[in-house]
């Protein structure tokens, strides 16, 4: 459009030139040409600026951008040929409408609200341009942030880390907003770009500093490092194109060499994680030629200049004194050492407890091995919450499987502690934490300085000594009670808690004259766990007077004029103490006879008597007293014949039984010999009660395959019947010896054997029976193989009564060799053989046969023969014929 303010005022001035009706008519025919001519004049010129005007344009191309959000920053293409210093009017049609005169194509307004705002710029002074309007909202603007300027850059060379600082200049934005930093690496002198790492903040209204670090998987050293950084800033307010802004100024960490050092390898003495991955350089000015770790050759990476780096992957374990990596060149050889292990482990088996309620002892197990030791071993840590104290521990060497413990004082009055044990190394740290009443986690020391001290003959008082301070709780203790062949006993006792440290107590219900080992262990009346068993302590309680009377017996001797009393020793816990001597006497109604001290270990006496009754009294003494007499009569009730019986015995004793007898009055007495004793035989005796049917008879020196002789007596009115005779084994073997046999008669058909019996020592058993076996056999030739595997060629007999002692073999051949083979055996089994080789008597009428046989066969012999010639001749005539 053509319509300006100068149009606006050439129609102003033509309006004006027009004069009301009533003038027109009389002076219309005197202005009326100049008037027009005027009116021409002016819409021409009008006419030529605005085709002047649509040559040069207006302005365009309205363009803004912010970066803080208050303040918008719009610009805008000059007309075409408007001159450099052109002058603007720029209006925003609001409410205020707010007019801006700049002499640029660009300007600075606040920040509009939200909606649609028209905007004109109009070209001051620029005859022939005109006015543009625009349509500005904020969704047409672009956000676009200051450039962020890097505050510092540092490195920690050791770790390979860069520090790096910048300020947000939050202050400038109203509302909070999220911001994601975007940080570049670049590495080496040509710049490359090796990282892109975001980092998120947040603006809260004001300036702040923003701390970062980042580490270098190649040593600092090695190279040259760039640090970039740029923002977007994410407000959600803001509804226009949200941008990145520009990249910062790059700025950078180096490391020169010493001009006169050879070079140097980084990282030095590096600790790193097994199966993890390392970059490793040489800084040299020298060419380096060749790099490996171990034995292994390693492909060089070149950096800047001569230096070099390579790459390690996956690394093993390394031995207690590192991995060498070497790098090559042709004057010298750089290196350096590498330990590759693991963190230290989660600490297993935490546990904390005491000893002493002064000192608390926590041990843990270290669980997997780190395979670093000297500096880079673990260092542990214990840490107690409540009172803030801690102690710390640190091994030069990490067996493997090994429990560690660390002491840790106690404080008075607090029982409950709360510890976290930490343990770190160069490779990261774990921790472990536990929570403990330690009154209740009381595992005392072993009991020491164990005494003893009588009270009397069956109780002692029994003291020890235990470290440590329990004044406040209660100790349950055990003490184990052991004597010789007896059943360990433990007994429970419960005491206070003293702080001197020595315990008594009574222990009662011992045995006299008996030899104790004591053991001792305690524990927190509420248990934890128990000490460990302190040593034995022996000690013999003292005598008393023995409990009771000897066991005794008593045997006539075989001409009937001496009696012989036995007696056994008292067990140790009837004796109560050491026996000295031993009173013998016996009694009748007319006289009283005392034998001398009889002194132990002699334990019989003869006495001579005639045939009353006496009463026999065996007395025991030690040094406290003597023992109850034990009593025996010497009577001996007539019996009748008996029958002698056999018993086999069943494990290690007889068993024997009878009838029950209501006339027995006292008991029964049960003797036993070995059968080859001469007598009278007594190797034992045993006595059991009158009411009783069986027993039976146990002997450690009873033995298999002997024969003992066993007599069962009843007692009745103070006197001794015997009531039966057995013989018996323990058990039954097979005889060792063959019997002795030999040959009574024989004949042309039969042969008689007769054998003796087998000693009873070496029959070992009772006898069941004999095996007689025979076969046709001449000596040296004949072998008796398999006799009891049913060979027909043998023949068997199988003799049952033992009473037997002779064997006619009939139905056999005359002058024949037989071998004979005798076996006795036994329920133990089948014994040795005895054989011998027989031949029998010629019979008589075979001898006649035998003469007359020969004679015939030779008349036989004599007639056939006469017969065959007389027929050759006869042949020969035949032929004679037939051929002529």
């Amino acid at each position: 459009m053509c319509w300006t303010e100068d149009i606006a005022r050439m129609v102003d001035i033509s309006l004006c030139l027009r004069q009301p009706s009533w003038m027109v008519d009389s002076k219309r025919m005197r202005i009326t040409s100049n008037s027009r001519w005027l009116l021409s004049a002016f819409i021409l010129l009008c006419l030529m600026n605005q085709v002047n005007s649509q040559k040069r344009g207006a302005p365009h191309d309205l363009k803004c951008i912010t970066n803080n959000l208050q303040v918008w920053d719009c610009s805008w293409k000059a007309p075409s040929g408007a001159g450099r210093g052109s002058v603007y009017e720029v209006c925003i049609h609001n409410r205020s409408h707010s007019c801006y005169k700049l002499g640029k194509t660009n300007t600075k307004i606040p920040t509009l609200l939200p909606g649609d705002h028209e905007i004109t710029i109009n070209p001051l002074h620029d005859f022939g341009s005109s006015i543009s309007k625009f349509i500005l909202n904020e969704k047409n603007v672009s956000f676009i942030p200051d450039t962020p300027e890097i505050l510092n850059l540092s490195a920690d060379f050791p770790t390979s880390t860069l520090h790096l600082t910048w300020n947000d200049k939050g202050s400038v934005f109203l509302h909070h907003s999220n911001v994601i930093w975007e940080i570049k690496i670049l590495r080496k002198e040509n710049v490359e770009v090796i990282k892109l790492l975001t980092y998120n903040t947040t603006l809260n209204g004001k300036d702040t500093v923003h701390r970062w670090s980042w580490t270098s998987d190649m040593p600092l050293e090695c190279t040259t490092h760039y640090v970039g950084i740029r923002c977007y800033i994410d407000d959600s307010h803001f509804s226009g194109r949200k941008e990145w802004s520009d990249w910062s100024p790059l700025k950078n960490i180096s490391w020169s060499i010493d001009p006169d050092s050879q070079g140097n390898v980084f990282p030095q003495d590096k600790v790193i994680l097994v199966g993890s991955a390392i970059t490793v350089c040489c800084v040299t000015q020298e060419k380096v030629l060749s790099a490996q770790i171990g034995n292994t050759q390693c492909p060089l990476i070149h950096l800047d200049g001569e230096n070099v780096a390579i790459k390690i992957y996956n690394i093993s374990v390394s031995a207690s004194s590192g991995t060498n990596v070497v790098f090559a060149t042709k004057e010298s050889m750089l290196g350096t050492v590498i330990f590759a292990g693991y963190p230290p482990d989660i600490p297993q088996k935490l546990n904390c407890e005491t000893y002493d309620l002064k000192e608390i002892i926590c041990t843990w197990d270290p669980g997997r091995p780190t395979a670093l030791v000297g500096p880079r071993n673990t260092i542990y840590t214990l840490f107690e919450s409540f009172s803030g104290k801690y102690v710390r521990f640190k091994r030069v060497e990490v067996p493997t499987n090994e429990s560690y413990q660390l002491f840790f004082q106690m404080f008075p009055n607090q029982e409950i502690y709360n510890f976290t044990l930490n343990a770190r190394n160069p490779l990261g740290q774990s921790e472990s934490t536990i929570l403990v009443n330690i009154t209740e986690k009381v595992y005392p020391h072993t009991p020491t300085s164990i005494k003893v001290k009588d009270i009397n003959s069956t109780a002692v008082t029994l003291s020890w000594h235990l470290p440590g301070n329990f004044a406040n709780i209660k100790l349950l203790c055990q003490i184990e009670i052991n004597k010789t062949n007896s059943i360990r006993e433990v007994r429970n006792v419960t005491i206070k808690g003293v702080g001197n440290s020595n315990y008594p107590v009574a222990v009662d219900k011992l045995n006299p004259y008996t030899m104790y080992s004591f053991r001792i262990r305690c524990s927190s009346e509420t248990f934890w766990k128990w000490s460990k068993w302190s040593n034995g302590k022996q000690y013999l309680t003292t005598e008393a007077i023995p409990s009771k009377g000897p066991d005794t017996w008593r045997e006539w001797s075989s001409d009937g004029k001496n009696l012989i009393i036995y007696w056994k020793p008292l067990p140790i816990n009837e004796a109560n103490g050491k026996i000295l001597f031993y009173n013998v006497s016996c009694s009748s109604d007319e006289k009283t006879q005392s034998l001398s001290e009889i002194p132990d270990p002699q334990h019989k006496a003869e006495i001579q008597l005639d045939k009353n009754d006496y009463i026999i009294s065996v007395v025991a003494k030690n040094s406290v007293g003597s023992s109850p007499p034990s009593k025996i009569a010497s009577m001996e009730i007539p019996h009748d014949d008996l029958k002698i019986e056999q018993a086999v015995g069943m494990g290690n004793g007889i068993l024997l039984t009878w009838n029950y007898d209501p006339n027995m009055t006292c008991d029964y007495v049960i003797k036993w010999c070995n059968s080859s004793q001469s007598k009278p035989c007594l190797m034992d005796w045993k006595k059991v009660p009158s009411n009783s049917t069986q027993t039976v008879i146990e002997s450690d020196q009873f033995q298999p395959g002997v024969r003992y002789n066993i007599f069962l007596y009843g007692c009745r009115n103070q006197g001794y019947q015997l009531l039966r005779s057995v013989i018996g084994y323990i058990e039954e073997l097979a005889p060792i010896v063959a019997p002795d046999f030999t040959v009574e008669d024989t004949s042309a058909d039969s042969i008689l054997v007769k054998w003796e019996d087998i000693p009873v020592e070496e029959l070992r058993g009772f006898l069941r029976g004999y095996l007689f076996y025979f076969e046709k056999g001449e000596r040296d030739t004949s072998k008796m193989r398999g006799l009891e595997s049913g060979r027909s060629d043998v023949k068997i007999k199988n003799i049952t009564d033992i009473s037997q002692k002779t064997l006619r073999i009939a139905d056999l051949q005359g002058k024949t060799s037989y071998h004979l083979v005798l076996r006795a055996y036994t329920n133990g089994g089948m014994g040795p053989e005895k054989s011998m080789f027989v031949v029998t008597k010629e019979n008589s009428v075979g001898l006649i046969i035998a003469i007359l046989i020969p004679v015939a066969v030779a008349v036989i012999v004599g007639v056939v023969t006469s017969i065959l010639c007389y027929r050759k001749r006869e042949w020969e005539t035949v032929l004679l014929k037939h051929w002529k």
